[in-house]
């Protein structure tokens, strides 16, 4: 059962949260994020030409310091558009598989599967970011991407993946379940950056449809990666399209070494350490990688100071 949420948390202006101006940012607060989260916030705020019209929408373990965490954000930010909301860790856990990395089993790592549930109904579209990345550019116009008269979610699409290797070879070799990509053009996309129309949501109940995957998968354990799979099984083929700049992705190395990577080819507008290394992790053990100095000038929470 998903609980509600705690007030208007808001430090600026409470009237803007169900405004037609308002750009919805939905992100997730724990403690061990909470460094890169207010990166990402500082980001988004420093590069915006309409700061004052963004709204966060925080979601956090109902079990944890939701008083900390308001604090620090609070703190840091004082004139802040935001609310938090309690995410009951027992709506996910019993269908959660452990995956090939710990700390893709979270249960607020699956909260993304049900912001339309915790969000007001007035809260209509809302872009989704990750805890673990930075903007470099204005976040209106990622939030003005048009998603056409279907699509329920928009995101940059990587074609080139190889699509197979998110799935097991269970899942592949039984026809029922390796139908579902049939008549679909389905390519990996990257959940840390997505905008969704929460009304088509709620309307084809997507939340649903995403539980029914993590049913199946306690079953027959048909992937190994975390969140991400219920989602391309639900919606790879079927998404808006996005300029990959807006999400250059794996800056954190795969998601068993966490080695360096370099940035994919062409522009970049936000910068992704998804993977299993994390900038401020890095910097902390004294073992950064060339681009996580492009992180540091965001971080707010350094170490010693």
């Amino acid at each position: 059962m998903l609980t509600t949420d705690y007030g208007d948390e808001s430090n600026g202006e409470a009237s803007i949260s169900c405004s037609d101006q308002a750009v919805h940012v939905a992100m997730t607060l724990d403690k061990p994020y909470i460094r890169g989260s207010m990166a990402a916030i500082f980001s988004v705020l420093q590069h915006s030409s309409c700061p004052h019209n963004i709204v966060f929408h925080f979601v956090v373990s109902a079990t944890g310091n939701a008083s900390i965490l308001r604090s620090t954000i609070s703190s840091s930010f004082p004139y802040l558009n935001f609310k938090l909301y309690p995410f009951d860790d027992s709506t996910v856990s019993r269908l959660i598989s452990i995956s090939i990395r710990s700390a893709l089993d979270c249960p607020l790592n699956y909260a993304r599967s049900y912001l339309a549930d915790l969000f007001p109904l007035c809260v209509r579209r809302v872009l989704y970011l990750d805890s673990d990345l930075v903007l470099v550019d204005d976040i209106v116009i990622l939030a003005a991407t048009q998603l056409g008269d279907n699509s329920v979610l928009a995101a940059p699409e990587y074609c080139n993946a190889n699509f197979i290797s998110y799935f097991t070879p269970t899942f592949w070799s039984n026809p029922w379940l390796s139908s579902t990509f049939s008549n679909r053009k389905a390519c990996y996309f990257n959940t840390g950056v997505m905008l969704i129309d929460l009304d088509r949501w709620r309307e084809g109940d997507y939340t649903r449809k995403i539980e029914e995957w993590m049913e199946i998968q306690k079953r027959m354990r048909i992937y190994e990666l975390g969140s991400l799979p219920p989602f391309l099984l639900v919606f790879a083929g079927n998404i808006a399209p996005v300029d990959r700049r807006w999400n250059q992705h794996g800056l954190g190395g795969d998601n068993i070494e966490g080695l360096c990577r370099d940035l994919h080819p062409g522009p970049v507008s936000l910068l992704h350490w998804s993977g299993k290394g994390k900038p401020w992790a890095r910097l902390d053990a004294k073992r950064p990688c060339p681009l996580d100095a492009l992180w540091v000038p965001y971080d707010l929470l350094e170490v010693g100071e």
